[in-house]
Order: C-alpha cells, then sequence, then structure tokens
C-alpha cells in the first residue's frame, strides 16, 4: 500500500535549502576598491548653476563595493574598459535653491544610487565622505554676440544678427562680461565670406562649462581682401625633364624658347615672392613623357609647370597673375643618333 506523500515536509525541506543557498551566497561576498569615480552634474534645472567649486564633475579617490563573487567579477571586467560615473542631480538631492557650498555626504548619497543598486551591489564605504556643492541662480540678461577663431580672438568684419541675444547668466556679472560668444573654424568663415551661416551663441560659466542660446544667429563675413601683389620675375629658367626610358635616345628641340623664357608675371605675397625667386629649382619645366614619342618629329605643344614653392600654394599665396594662361613650348623629338651624340643635353 503507497503512502501519501508528506508535503509538509518537503516544503521544509525545500525552505531549508534555499536558507542554505542564500546564506552561502552572502557568505562569499566579496569587496571591491574603485579609484577615480566621476560625480557628474545633470542639468536637470536650468536656472540653476550646480557645480562642484565650479567644476562640472569630480573625482572622488576611491569607493568600496560589496556584493556576490559572481557581481564584483563583472563589474570589475567592466571597468577594466571604462571608468565609472555616477550622476548627481541637484534637484533630487533638495539642493535646488542658490547657496554657496552645500555639504553632499558622500556615502548616503552612493548607496541610494540606482546605477550601483542595478548591478547588484552596495557601497561600504568612500573617500572623501563629504562634497561641496555650489548652487547659483541664472537670471536672464541681454548679451552682445561677438564672433571668435578657434583661439577666442575677436573676428573682425563679422556681422551677426541679431547682435544681442536673451540668456541666463548669473546675477552679478556685471556689463563686461555680458557677453555671448560664436567660435567659428576656419572653414566656416571662408563659408560665411560667400553665404550667411547660422550659428548657436554661447557663454563660459568656467574652464570647460558652457551654456548654449536658445537661438541661432545669422552671420556673414564681408569678401576676404586680395593679399597678393603682382610681380614680375625677370630672366627665368626652364629645365626640360625627360623620362628614363627616352634619355638618351631622343633630345629636345623647343622652337620657340625665347616666347617661353619671357618674364612670367605672378600674384603672391612677398614672402611668396621671395622665396619663389631665391629658391634653387629652375622656375619652370617642360615634361616630356613616353607618349610623346608618337608624334615623333612632328611639332609638339604642351604647357610648361610653373615650380611655384608647394608651401605658398597650399595657402593660396602665389599663382599666374593669368592661371589659364601659362606658357606653352613648341618642340620636337629629334632621335639621336652616333653622329649626333654630341649635341645632347642634360634633362
Amino acid at each position: 500500500m503507497m503512502r501519501k506523500p508528506k508535503y509538509g515536509k518537503i516544503v521544509i525541506v525545500l525552505f531549508i535549502t534555499i536558507l542554505i543557498w542564500v546564506w552561502a551566497d552572502l557568505a562569499l561576498d566579496e569587496e571591491l576598491s574603485v579609484s577615480n569615480v566621476t560625480i557628474r552634474v545633470v542639468k536637470s534645472n536650468p536656472q540653476l548653476w550646480v557645480s562642484f567649486d565650479d567644476a562640472s564633475s569630480v573625482t572622488i579617490e576611491e569607493i568600496v563595493l560589496k556584493g556576490p563573487l559572481r557581481k564584483i567579477a563583472d563589474i570589475r571586467r567592466k571597468l577594466e574598459d571604462e571608468r565609472l560615473e555616477i550622476d548627481f542631480d541637484a534637484t533630487k538631492e533638495k539642493m535646488n535653491e542658490p547657496g554657496e557650498g552645500y555639504p553632499l555626504s558622500l556615502l548616503p548619497f552612493l548607496q541610494k544610487d540606482e546605477q550601483i543598486k542595478r548591478l547588484g551591489l552596495k557601497v561600504e564605504s568612500c573617500k572623501p565622505e563629504t562634497l561641496s556643492v555650489k548652487v547659483i541662480g541664472l537670471v536672464s540678461r541681454p548679451l552682445d554676440v561677438k564672433c571668435v577663431d578657434e583661439d577666442r580672438n575677436p573676428i573682425g568684419g563679422a556681422t551677426v544678427d541679431p547682435v544681442q541675444v536673451d540668456m541666463l547668466v548669473p546675477e552679478d556679472w556685471g556689463p563686461e562680461k555680458r557677453i555671448a560668444e560664436v567660435l567659428l573654424t576656419p572653414r566656416e568663415i571662408e563659408h560665411a565670406r560667400v553665404s550667411p551661416i547660422y550659428e548657436r551663441p554661447y557663454i563660459r560659466l568656467a574652464a570647460g562649462q558652457t551654456r548654449e542660446a536658445p537661438k541661432l544667429v545669422k552671420i556673414t563675413m564681408p569678401p576676404e581682401p586680395d593679399r597678393l601683389s603682382d610681380c614680375t620675375i625677370k630672366a627665368p629658367t626652364l629645365s626640360i625633364a625627360l623620362s628614363p626610358t627616352l634619355q638618351g635616345k631622343y633630345y629636345v628641340d623647343v622652337n620657340n624658347l625665347s616666347e617661353v623664357l619671357l618674364p612670367i608675371v605672378i600674384k603672391a605675397t612677398p614672402e611668396a615672392e621671395r622665396a619663389y625667386k631665391l629658391q634653387p629649382l629652375p622656375k619652370m619645366t617642360l615634361y616630356i613623357l613616353d607618349d610623346d614619342i608618337e608624334k615623333r618629329e612632328e611639332v609638339q605643344q604642351k604647357k610648361v609647370v610653373y615650380n611655384f614653392p608647394p608651401e605658398f600654394v597650399r595657402k593660396r599665396e602665389i599663382e599666374l597673375k593669368n592661371p589659364q594662361q601659362p606658357a606653352e613650348a613648341k618642340f620636337k623629338l629629334i632621335p639621336i643618333s652616333s653622329t649626333k651624340a654630341s649635341k645632347v643635353t642634360p634633362g
């Protein structure tokens, strides 16, 4: 005769087993010391400037986390690639009234952090124990808009519309500080010379902390003045660069050499003109390529290449006055025979 199972005993055994598992898991808890933890301010209230002594974030020396071995192993692997960052919201911490130096008890703050809780960990201790939180109220003021370059130097000639924007700034900012900047890159400056661009002004509350205006402003720049002056290179020189496969087999007979060597009229800055005049390279080069042999002794015509200093070409500080009309050489490729070997000129 089969006995009826005693469910009460089964439940008690299962309960005891679970307790043993929980106790074993707790007994295996491990601690992990984490250094250089970042606490950063969350901008939840636009009318407040919240900072840690004017900084938008602070790095604390150490926090000690505790949790199951598996959780500690997970966070240890995660911290190999990234730092632990924790958000600070002054409104949630009841620090939403302007004041200098709210004390923030760090351990209770960290112990209720949702991110750490989601990781299944607890905060056992931390260094330091407190932080000072500065909360400054902001008020709306009209600010003059100023365009600056990447070195924060004013950009002359920039026209801004509108010339002022309303922004929230610290109440104690005097008129001399009520300026909103617009940072323009060299490319944006060039663009603004051709057509208007639209940018958002900003203010600098402290190093690394900015606030942007709610509206864009239109910026235009006048055409860039011509920095290049006309100048003439007298008695220019010409070199002939012959393909290696043609050297020793042909020489180049330039029919209009006197025309090619006429003075060169260029536009350049004084520095570029001086560099072009003094460089050891010839002023022009005629390049003869393998394909040019196809016409053999026919008269050919080819534009010469002006050996302008590359650094000034990149900066657009030197060019032909009329770039569409470079000198053109008319030439023949004459085969070198044994009787004419003495006429060979180096390429």
